[in-house]
């Protein structure tokens, strides 16, 4: 079928998605029995993937992920924390330092991990950097009861964002809050700011246990997506909105930000999506090892180095923008072998 041919470990790689229609992927997905989740059942995810792929994921190297590096899609490696999270403070300071009044610039970016922002805030005020000019939109936010948290919330993201990176910035120096674009639960007024003339310079992201960027995790299996997930062409045109959360992603939270209390994670939340995503002229994905795991950072490097595009791992639909890097802490990368503890 054309557009479509077969990896030899009978991987589906799809070159031209943009020329398939959503039907007629729908169509061939549908054709390929999918097991059922062992996590979730009633939801995509990971688990339900060929167990070629898992095996080929799980038996990588740091040194042969970094060989993945193709033409769009790079991979580095940080030997210290220091190193790592200067990296990820420093592209702040590069997108608002492009920023003019005509020609505004920003940066979207996520809570998770968190460590760069006191160092963005730090690197400003000592280089006396005046970022009034610069653009930052928050990439997502929990909803709850139908709208988004408040900022006295305990786990607000935009609570987070102010009080680690932009209460801490010189007010001569920092922006004004009509450049800060926090994602509300109607989403129409945020979704214009990126219509508004101004360059996204680049979208960061972490990866969660359930590979997503942002909160654009795997659906529920249902309706029309109950054999089969939704196409990339359908994925893709998802925009900023209010999702329901995978099991994993409230587990995952209840870890690393609500010392295990998953009652106190809500279950849905606003996020950036894909239309929003292809509109940064990079995407850089930080991977500090303590967010996901060793096979599901080797997983998505995988994916999207073949583009291997399949929207129950959603952090392989980046296979398909044009420009992303994998930024690894090297100790944090682990092992997939089997230890019992």
């Amino acid at each position: 079928m054309q557009g479509v041919s077969t990896l030899p470990q009978g991987y589906l790689y799809f070159p031209r998605i943009e020329a398939e229609t959503i039907e007629t992927e729908r169509i061939i997905m549908s054709l390929l029995p999918r097991k059922s989740s062992s996590i979730a059942p009633e939801w995509w995810d990971y688990t339900t993937l060929d167990a070629d792929l898992v095996r080929d994921a799980a038996a990588l190297t740091p040194q042969s992920m970094a060989r993945l590096s193709r033409p769009g899609f790079r991979v580095v490696f940080y030997d210290t924390l220091e190193d790592f999270y200067l990296a990820e403070a420093l592209e702040y300071l590069e997108a608002w330092k492009q920023s003019t009044p005509d020609n505004p610039v920003g940066i979207c970016g996520p809570i998770g991990p968190t460590e760069q922002l006191p160092l963005v805030a730090r690197m400003v005020n000592a280089l006396q950097l005046d970022v009034r000019e610069g653009h930052f939109w928050g990439m997502d936010e929990w909803v709850v009861d139908g709208c988004e948290v408040p900022a006295s919330h305990p786990l607000s993201f935009e609570k987070a964002d102010r009080k680690l990176c932009f209460e801490r910035i010189n007010p001569r120096l920092r922006m004004g809050d009509g450049n800060l674009h926090f994602p509300k639960a109607e989403t129409k007024a945020f979704r214009a700011t990126w219509d508004a003339g101004i360059r996204c310079a680049v979208m960061q992201g972490g990866q969660g246990d359930v590979k997503h960027w942002a909160f654009n995790d795997p659906v529920r299996r249902k309706g029309i997506h109950k054999n089969a997930p939704p196409t990339a062409a359908e994925y893709l045109k998802l925009a900023t909105r209010v999702v329901d959360l995978h099991p994993l992603t409230i587990a995952q939270n209840a870890r690393t930000s609500g010392g295990g209390n998953i009652a106190l994670v809500p279950t849905q939340a606003v996020s950036v999506g894909p239309v929003e995503t292809w509109k940064a002229d990079k995407v850089s994905i930080w991977h500090a090892g303590n967010h996901d795991n060793p096979f599901g950072q080797r997983l998505t490097c995988l994916m999207i180095a073949k583009r291997i595009v399949d929207t129950s791992v959603p952090m392989s639909l980046l296979g398909l923008h044009p420009n992303v890097q994998f930024n690894y802490f090297r100790p944090g990368v682990g092992s997939c072998q089997v230890k019992m503890r």
